[in-house]
């Protein structure tokens, strides 16, 4: 257990501009606020820095009410009264927010003063200001809102799917955990459950993803895009890569880590002693040996974490143990929660929250080593000046968080007293990391398909799929008789749902995080300092400029990623012996 101990929580910077006991009920109440911003002079560099100072004051707060709402839904997916709560912001709050957001940008873009404020990080606010200026379109708002309530019904599709194994009613996470039984005909019966019940749901999932797909079309095409995909390179402020960048990603991973997917599966096939290596022998271990147990509560989970994370440097545990005086996180599965996991930044506070689905495997575990990567990223940003400082793109915010799986791995021994399961825990880790790259870049690459092509229909979807997913899967796995499950493997992927094209950023950040931890196996005090050296800057630098703070290349080279490939397939060997 972790010694009690006086935890400071922290606190919010006082509401100057909105005042202390602003409390959002309706739009009413928020308009004067925004009219302020819109008709304030602005005659010195002084008044310019108070008026970003009280916009992002506004938008902290309301990023944070919004916040709540989003992390109380997806806890009680059942829940009436919290759904309803989360849809009043979505279609009362949001769209006004971007109407405002569009006049208050124009307000100041053009500016006299804008060139006063040399503070790091007014450039970088700038450019996303006027890249949103370029893409607004009035039209698209309701669009917009149209598609966010529709988002919010893929959680809810799949929070409710259920499978009842030996009696006993689980989510689908729970069930998981039983491909890692040493049992193969228990696993088999778990994985066909798993799959036949989202199977179930896959005309309702394809009817939804067919009304994104045109709700999305549309706004690109209103913007002016040649389709949603160009939009949304632009919507996510991609400064610093294009598409032909991801295109270059796809193809070196086809090259450099595909053959190894090969090599693996194949060893897999000879270690089980199996006459075809099916979809349910991918999680088991290959010696036989029972699946790796962590943890068992959520409790013990976020305990040890707290250990490993104090180990490494105690600031980092101080800020787990923040969130657990704060009660600032939701760890295991129940039935009617949302699938996944997220660390959600709450700009006013500036403690965030964690949630996920935690049963008690391996999985688990790394995901809350992984959140928690990002929950640091919000501790070591809360005190910059703006708002739009702390928020960074997704390529930072990966980093951090897959960097954090790694540079702990030397305090495993915190969830592993034993050598061997410590040795293993390691071993299925960077054999996941391996696993990982192929599979971002099969989904990258079948949403550039998708949106390049929004007239598809599903059955040419469903053969998309199959053939992107072929080009970046191993020869080795046998789907006979399974071909209807492996067509809509796409479906288990939230993030096509509900955040489209935020999933590159995985493969990229990725190989960042290989980078991270390269350096701190050759210096672990300058690899730790690189890393939190990155973080620190927030989003008041490029991307490339971050990476730099951190001394790992931004590059998606065949070149480089062979060259990380490679010491992590040495780290692996070296456990292996």
């Amino acid at each position: 257990m972790i010694e009690q101990e006086t935890i400071h929580i922290p606190t919010r910077a006082s509401r100057v501009f909105i005042g202390e006991e602003f409390d959002l009920k309706s739009w009413d109440d928020v308009q004067p606020l925004f009219e302020n911003l819109q008709n304030r002079e602005i005659n010195s560099s002084e008044d310019l820095k108070q008026w970003f100072s009280d916009r992002s004051e506004i938008e902290s707060y309301l990023s944070e009410n919004f916040a709540w709402r989003y992390i109380r839904q997806t806890c009680d997916t059942a829940n009436t009264s919290l759904i309803n709560a989360l849809q009043f912001f979505i279609t009362e709050i949001q769209p006004k927010l971007a109407e405002y957001g569009n006049v208050l940008d124009k307000k100041v873009v053009d500016n006299p003063f804008l060139s006063e404020l040399t503070e790091p990080g007014f450039a970088i606010t700038l450019r996303g200001m006027k890249k949103a200026i370029e893409i607004f379109r009035d039209e698209n708002i309701p669009i917009i809102t149209e598609m966010q309530t529709e988002e919010r019904r893929y959680g809810a599709i799949a929070g409710a799917m259920t499978v009842t194994l030996d009696g006993e009613e689980m989510t689908l996470q729970k069930a998981s955990d039983r491909l890692q039984s040493t049992d193969r005909s228990a696993r088999e019966e778990a994985w066909r459950a798993i799959s036949e019940r989202r199977y179930q749901d896959h005309d309702k999932l394809d009817e939804l993803l067919n009304s994104l797909v045109t709700l999305r079309n549309n706004v690109g095409r209103n913007a002016g895009f040649a389709n949603y995909r160009d939009y949304m390179f632009a919507a996510m402020g991609r400064f610093d890569y294009t598409p032909q960048d991801c295109f270059d990603f796809h193809g070196s991973v086809k090259k450099a880590v595909v053959p190894i997917l090969n090599n693996m599966a194949a060893a897999r096939k000879e270690s089980l002693q199996v006459d075809a290596l099916r979809p349910w022998d991918t999680k088991v271990d290959p010696k036989g040996l029972p699946p790796l147990k962590p943890f068992a509560t959520g409790e013990e989970l976020l305990n040890k974490t707290i250990r490993c994370f104090t180990r490494l440097d105690p600031f980092l545990g101080d800020c787990l143990k923040v969130m657990k005086a704060m009660n600032h996180l939701d760890l295991e599965s129940r039935k009617g929660k949302a699938p996944g996991g997220y660390n959600y930044p709450l700009d006013e506070i500036g403690v965030p929250f964690i949630f996920m689905n935690a049963t008690s495997n391996l999985r688990d575990m790394v995901t809350l080593l992984h959140e928690g990567g990002h929950a640091v990223h919000s501790f070591v940003t809360r005190d910059l000046a703006l708002n739009s400082f702390k928020h960074t793109p997704s390529e930072v915010a990966e980093l951090a968080s897959m960097s954090m799986e790694l540079i702990t791995m030397d305090f495993w021994d915190e969830f592993f007293e034993n050598e061997n399961d410590l040795k293993r825990a390691k071993i299925q880790h960077l054999e996941s990391i391996i696993e990982t790259l192929p599979w971002v870049a099969t989904v990258d690459k079948f949403q550039h398909w998708m949106y390049e092509n929004p007239t598809h229909t599903a059955e040419e979807r469903t053969a998309a799929w199959t053939r992107i997913y072929e080009e970046f899967t191993d020869s080795i796995m046998d789907w006979n008789g399974l071909e209807n499950f492996k067509k809509y493997l796409w479906q288990r992927q939230l993030h096509i749902y509900e955040v489209p094209f935020y999933y590159i950023e995985y493969g990229i950040a990725q190989l960042g995080a290989i980078g991270v931890w390269k350096n701190y196996r050759q210096d672990p005090a300058a690899g730790l300092k690189g890393y939190l050296d990155a973080l620190k800057l927030g989003y008041t630098a490029t991307i490339g400029e971050i990476y730099q703070a951190a001394n790992v290349p931004f590059d998606f080279s065949e070149k480089n990623i062979t060259e990380l490939i490679r010491f992590v397939s040495d780290e692996l060997d070296a456990l292996k012996k």
